[in-house]
């Protein structure tokens, strides 16, 4: 069965394929889709932004969709980045991508103490079916925002998201090991024993 993972990011789709593996499904990208539409996350929730990814890529498809939005969540910080995670650094003026978004992170932090860091990565996963069925999941993963990043696997702020039971952040972990305890790895956890089943 073809399902396309709503995502043009390289590290979001080698996840999901781990952690779907085993199950009889051939994932596609949106790199494999011709004409696939830019879906613009205006939603005000990590559910609603997968939804309206989900369903627009289905629809074009003709085919299921997965979309999936996650990020991080700072106590520190009211919550935020939450779902302006991707845009963090963007919206504080501070330029784009993986590395200004930590580095807007970590100024925005610089004077909280360690044992005040408290932050969660969440996932909201959604399967949609051309005909508007969906199935929804969703993940969290608890943790600490480190001083400053560390390691080099992984991508967005992996570096500086540290797992205290195994006293590493995400980015040091191997994939195997992210795959077991991360926010994206307990949504398809929580979503594996219906996939297929809604997908026939």
């Amino acid at each position: 069965m073809i399902l396309v993972a709503a995502t043009g990011n390289a590290g979001k789709l080698s996840e999901l394929r781990a952690l779907l593996a085993g199950l009889d499904l051939d994932l596609r990208s949106l790199a494999d889709l011709a004409g696939a539409p830019a879906v613009e996350e205006s939603g005000d929730s990590f559910l609603s932004n997968a939804r309206l990814k989900a369903h627009a890529i289905a629809a074009h498809a003709g085919l299921p969709a997965l979309a999936d939005d996650s990020g991080l969540e700072v106590d520190a910080l009211g919550g935020a980045p939450g779902v302006r995670s991707a845009r963090f650094a963007r919206d504080a003026g501070a330029g784009a991508g993986d590395a200004a978004n930590v580095a807007t992170l970590l100024a925005r932090l610089r004077t909280v103490p360690p044992a005040q860091r408290a932050a969660r990565f969440r996932c909201v996963v959604v399967v949609a079916r051309p005909d508007g069925a969906e199935l929804v999941a969703d993940g969290a993963c608890a943790g600490l925002i480190a001083a400053a990043p560390r390691g080099t696997a992984g991508f967005g702020y992996d570096p500086v998201f540290l797992y205290p039971p195994l006293g590493r952040t995400f980015a040091e972990l191997a994939r195997a090991e992210k795959d077991r305890v991360s926010h994206r790895a307990a949504a398809i956890a929580a979503l594996r024993p219906q996939l297929v089943e809604f997908l026939r």
